[in-house]
């Protein structure tokens, strides 16, 4: 890796925070503690056909986060995020690729929730699914839960049919794809969320982005990876 981008990404993995052991889908990860098990990261799987993206999907740099819904640290960057979009999503630089990864011991309502998003992906879209992803956020603060009674509406308010979205969830038939994401984030070296990893597309590195990082942090190692 070459030095410029490895110092800021070693500063990140300093400020990682870990913790303790939960479980979903008969698998253990560390709570959302805002951290990715101190920056250990192996290869994550490469783009398929029904991601999450915002962004040029050809963009050299993705950053790819594994988030649970109900954690206030993805919260927390999902805004970080949002803002690293508006300034190098429109050059066609950066993208991010959303991925599931809900710690169902500390919240309980996150898988239900992750397949509540994909049946809006299904039925909406890629632009409806964040859409509903930025709603599910706005309505539950700091850590409380996000009702369930409300996942219906919350499909309606981004333009999704409810009767099909109530069809979609009662089936459960995207539940594989959750735990899928799950056990990936697990094998990529994730054990808290939000767990992110820049991929350099044109060389295929992988490096860690722990945890909740602020805006100034991930818009540095961004520079520092354009700058090559």
């Amino acid at each position: 890796m070459n030095q410029k981008v490895f110092v800021p990404v070693a500063i990140v993995i300093a400020g990682a925070l870990i913790a303790g052991a939960l479980f979903f889908a008969g698998r253990s990860a560390a709570p959302d503690q805002g951290g990715n098990g101190g920056g250990q990261v192996k290869d994550v799987p490469a783009l398929g056909s029904n991601e999450h993206i915002l962004g040029n999907p050809e963009a050299d740099i993705l950053i790819v986060e594994y988030s649970d819904i109900e954690c206030p640290f993805c919260k927390q960057f999902h805004v970080t995020m949002q803002q690293i979009i508006d300034e190098y999503g429109p050059s066609g630089e950066v993208a991010w690729v959303y991925r599931h990864f809900p710690l169902q011991q500390i919240h309980p309502n996150a898988p239900r929730i992750a397949e509540a998003s994909e049946c809006v992906a299904e039925l909406g879209g890629n632009a409806q699914f964040w859409s509903f992803i930025d709603e599910v956020f706005a309505v539950a603060p700091g850590n409380e839960r996000f009702p369930l009674n409300q996942l219906t509406a919350t499909a309606q308010k981004v333009g999704i049919d409810g009767t099909s979205f109530d069809e979609c969830l009662a089936s459960g038939r995207h539940q594989k794809t959750i735990e899928t994401q799950f056990n990936d984030a697990l094998a990529s070296g994730g054990n808290g969320t939000p767990h992110n990893v820049i991929v350099i597309q044109s060389t295929g590195e992988n490096i860690p982005l722990p945890g909740a990082q602020p805006y100034a942090t991930v818009k540095n190692i961004i520079d520092s990876i354009l700058a090559q």
